[in-house]
C-alpha cells in the first residue's frame, strides 16, 4: 500500500508538470524537545534526550478527485507522554476522495462525527497525541436539500497499526424546518455505530458485536436553542485490570441536553450530560487506556477552559469508563455559562463597556452498587453519587481606553483527586488572576498577568506570572514562572518566543514542564515532569 501511495503522488506531480488543472495543498508540523536531567525536579533525562514528532501532509486535487497522505516521523522516539506506538516513521494515513454533485466517497483514512460525538467521532490532535481515524470506506449522499446520509466501515488507527475490531456506522441528518419552510429551524438525526471483534471466550453468549444507537434533535428559535441527544449501547464485557471478563455483560446509555439563550448584551448557555458505561473502543482490551487510543466516541469534560497556569493544575477529566474497583459506573453533571456586556455610557460599562463572564460546572459519579463476585452492578442514569468536581468562576473584562485593558478572574474549585487522577487527596482551591494588556502603536503590545492559587491539599499554594512583549504582529517574547512556594519550593520557569510569517510559525522555549493533566477542549492526557528546550514549527501551503 505504501508503494501504491508513492505512485499516486508521482502521478500527481506528473499531471501538474504537464499543465493539468490540478492543485497541491498541505502542511508541515514539527514538535521537538531536547530533555535534560533536572536535579531540582528529581527527573533524569531519558536515554533518547532529543525527541521529535513530525507530520508532513500533502494533498492533490484534480477535478472531482482528491488524494492525500500524511507522513509521520517520531525519531529517535516520540515526545514523553505520547502513545508508545508512535515509534516509527512512514506514511501513517492516506486517502482518495471523489465528489460529484450529491455524492462524496472516500477510501483510506477519514475523520467524521455523528451528532455531538457521543456515539462516534474520529479526529486528530497532535497536542494530545490523538489520531483515531478510520481506514476503510466512507460514503455520503445528499438525497435532497433536507436529507442526507453517511455510511462507513473500516478499522481504527492505533499508532502505525490498525485496531483488531471493525467499526461500521450509518448516520442520517434531516432538516424538518427547511422541509416545512418554518421560521423555526428543526434539525433531526439518527445514528448507528457497531464494533465487531472476534472473541476467543469460551462463553457462547460473549458479545463479539456491540452496537450503539442514537437519536437527537436541535431546535433553533430566534433567541432560544435547545438540543437533545440520547445514546444507547448494547451490552459489552467488563475489562478489569486489563482482563476481559466473561458473563453478565452490561449495556450503556447517555443523555445530552444543550440550551442557549441570547439577547443584545446577554448570552446564556447550559449543558447537561449523564452517561452510564459509555466507554466505546474499537478494541475492547483498550478500555480506559491513558493515551486515548482506539476511542470510538467523544466524551469531553464540560468545564470552563482556561489558558492560565494556576487554573490548569486541577482540571476535570471525564470519568465515563466503567470501573468496578473504583465504584465508577459513569458520571452526571454539566455547566452553565453566562456572559453579560454592560454597554458604554452606563454606570457599570463606563466609557468602553464592561464584560462579565460567569461559569459554574459540577460533576459527580452515578450512585452505583457493584457485586464484584457476580460481576454485576446497579445504577440509575439520573442518580448522583460521589462528588467529583465543582467550580465557580467569575471573569471581568474592562477596556479603559484604546490602549489599556484588564481581565480579572476569580475561581473556586473542588477537585476529587482520588477519582480523577488516582491520587490520595481531595482539594478545595481559590484562584485569583489579574491580566493587564497595553497596546502600543504598530502592532506592539505588552502583557502581564499575576496569578495565585490557594489550595488546602496536595502541594498547597501556587503563584505564577507571565510577562510578554510583542515587537510587532509577527514577533513576540515571553518569560513565565509557576511557583509552588508551599510544599516543594519548585519554580516551573519558562522563557521563549514565537515568530510568524504568512502561514509559517516558529516557536522556541526553554524551561520546566509541570507534570499532570494536559487538556485540550475538555479532553485530557497525563504528561510527566520534564525540563528542556522545545522547538515548534508549522507551515501550510
Amino acid at each position: 500500500m505504501k508503494y501504491f501511495i508513492y505512485m499516486v503522488i508521482i502521478c500527481c506531480f506528473t499531471l501538474n508538470l504537464y499543465g493539468q488543472d490540478g492543485s497541491f495543498s498541505g502542511g508541515f508540523e514539527s514538535n521537538t524537545q531536547w530533555y535534560q536531567t533536572d536535579e531540582g525536579l528529581g527527573v533524569q533525562a531519558p536515554q533518547d534526550q532529543l525527541r521529535s514528532n513530525n507530520y508532513f501532509k500533502l494533498n492533490y486535487s484534480y477535478g472531482k478527485f482528491t488524494v492525500g497522505a500524511q507522513y509521520e516521523m517520531y525519531q529517535p522516539s516520540p515526545l514523553l507522554g505520547y502513545f508508545p506506538g508512535y515509534d516509527d516513521n512512514g506514511i501513517a494515513t492516506y486517502f482518495a476522495n471523489f465528489r460529484h454533485k450529491n455524492l462524496d466517497i472516500t477510501a483510506g483514512n477519514f475523520y467524521d462525527q455523528f451528532g455531538s460525538g457521543l456515539i462516534y467521532r474520529s479526529w486528530e490532535d497532535h497536542t494530545l497525541g490523538v489520531d483515531n481515524s478510520i481506514r476503510g470506506i466512507r460514503v455520503n449522499y445528499q438525497f435532497t436539500d433536507y436529507l442526507e446520509a453517511t455510511g462507513f466501515i473500516g478499522n481504527q488507527r492505533t499508532g502505525f497499526e490498525l485496531s483488531e475490531g471493525t467499526v461500521q456506522g450509518l448516520n442520517t441528518e434531516f432538516d424538518l424546518g427547511g422541509l416545512l419552510e418554518l421560521e423555526t429551524s428543526i434539525n433531526m438525526g439518527a445514528s448507528y455505530v457497531g464494533r465487531f471483534q472476534e472473541s476467543t471466550s469460551p462463553d457462547p453468549d460473549f458479545p463479539a458485536t456491540v452496537n450503539a444507537y442514537s437519536l437527537r434533535s436541535d431546535v433553533f428559535f430566534s433567541r432560544l436553542n435547545v438540543g437533545i441527544e440520547y445514546v444507547y449501547k448494547e451490552p459489552d464485557a467488563y475489562v478489569l485490570n486489563g482482563t476481559v471478563l466473561n458473563g453478565n455483560y452490561s449495556d450503556g446509555q447517555a443523555l445530552l441536553i444543550n440550551t442557549g439563550y441570547a439577547l443584545p448584551g446577554l448570552g446564556i448557555n447550559a449543558t447537561f450530560r449523564a452517561s452510564e458505561n459509555m466507554g466505546f473502543f474499537s478494541d475492547r482490551e483498550a478500555a480506559g487506556n491513558a493515551f486515548l487510543q482506539q476511542t470510538i466516541n467523544f466524551i469531553p469534560g464540560y468545564t470552563k477552559q482556561s489558558s492560565y497556569a494556576v487554573s490548569n493544575i486541577y482540571v476535570y477529566a471525564p470519568q465515563a469508563i466503567l470501573s468496578p474497583i473504583e465504584n465508577k459506573a459513569g458520571e452526571i453533571g454539566g455547566q452553565i455559562d453566562v456572559v453579560y456586556t454592560a454597554q458604554p455610557g452606563t454606570w457599570i460599562g463606563g466609557k468602553k463597556g464592561t464584560t462579565f463572564s460567569f461559569n459554574y460546572s459540577n460533576w459527580s459519579g452515578l450512585d452505583a452498587e457493584f457485586d464484584l463476585t457476580d460481576n454485576t452492578y446497579e445504577a440509575s442514569l439520573f442518580s448522583r453519587g460521589e462528588r467529583y468536581f465543582e467550580e465557580f468562576s467569575l471573569e471581568v473584562y474592562k477596556k479603559f481606553n484604546d490602549h489599556f485593558s484588564t481581565k480579572l478572574t476569580g475561581t473556586q474549585t473542588y477537585y476529587n483527586g482520588v477519582i480523577i487522577e488516582g491520587s490520595s487527596f481531595e482539594l478545595n482551591g481559590t484562584a485569583i488572576i489579574a491580566d493587564f494588556l497595553y497596546d502600543l502603536d504598530q502592532g506592539r503590545s505588552i502583557r502581564l498577568d499575576v496569578q495565585h492559587l490557594s489550595a488546602d491539599a496536595d502541594r498547597g499554594n501556587w503563584a505564577a506570572s507571565t510577562l510578554e512583549y510583542a515587537f510587532n504582529t509577527s514577533l513576540s517574547l515571553y518569560v513565565a514562572d509557576l511557583y509552588n512556594y508551599d510544599e516543594t519550593d519548585i519554580h516551573y520557569y519558562s522563557v521563549g518566543g514565537s515568530y510568524t510569517k504568512g502561514r509559517t510559525r516558529v516557536a522556541v522555549n526553554y524551561g520546566r514542564q509541570r507534570g499532570g493533566l494536559i487538556c485540550v477542549g475538555g479532553v485530557c492526557r497525563f504528561v510527566p515532569e520534564n525540563t528542556g528546550f522545545t522547538l515548534n514549527l508549522s507551515t501550510n501551503f
